[in-house]
């Protein structure tokens, strides 16, 4: 992830400020708070503007993905690829979905905000959709999940990272 977000850092760096290039790696999926705070910190955003741009980059893909991603998902499955990408998306989400199906709440709140490959918003949203959460349970849950990988990543990437690159 270090190079993606590297990249996306100069990339998207030459044409924006580091805020935008925070903001916008930030609402990406796999990349989300996580990438951000790591772009942050590379780009020199200071942590107590990079912390709200992180989280709100990253919390507003969420409602868009409880409320439309089943239906775009059925959109799909008109087309035979892109039905099997369905297929494949939604049997990987459902596999990761064990810690979410028991304490769904708790759950989803965990798995958004243990910062771990294939854990996030994104993810999260897409499980809860899934599995028929409430979507104001969901929207809630997954805040405090983004906040809390928010926290770690904001120690790893501003206090262990910042030593280290120092």
């Amino acid at each position: 992830m270090d190079s993606v977000v590297q990249w996306f850092s100069s990339s998207l760096g030459q044409y924006m400020s580091a805020d935008v290039v925070v903001f916008i790696i930030s609402l990406l999926p796999v990349l989300e708070c996580r990438g951000g705070l790591l772009a942050a910190s590379i780009l020199k955003v200071p942590i107590l503007r990079a912390i709200p741009l992180c989280v709100i980059g990253n919390i507003i893909p969420i409602p868009f993905i409880l409320l439309f991603v089943k239906k775009l998902f059925n959109w799909m499955r008109k087309f035979p690829r892109a039905g099997k990408l369905v297929d494949k998306i939604e049997n990987r989400a459902m596999k990761k979905s064990g810690s979410v199906k028991g304490a769904e709440f708790m759950g989803l709140m965990m798995f958004v905000g243990i910062p771990l490959p294939g854990t996030g918003a994104w993810t999260g949203s897409l499980v809860a959709s899934l599995l028929d959460m409430d979507i104001k349970k969901a929207v809630l849950s997954e805040l405090l999940g983004v906040l809390i990988a928010t926290v770690i990543m904001s120690v790893v990437s501003y206090g262990l990272l910042g030593a280290i690159m120092k």
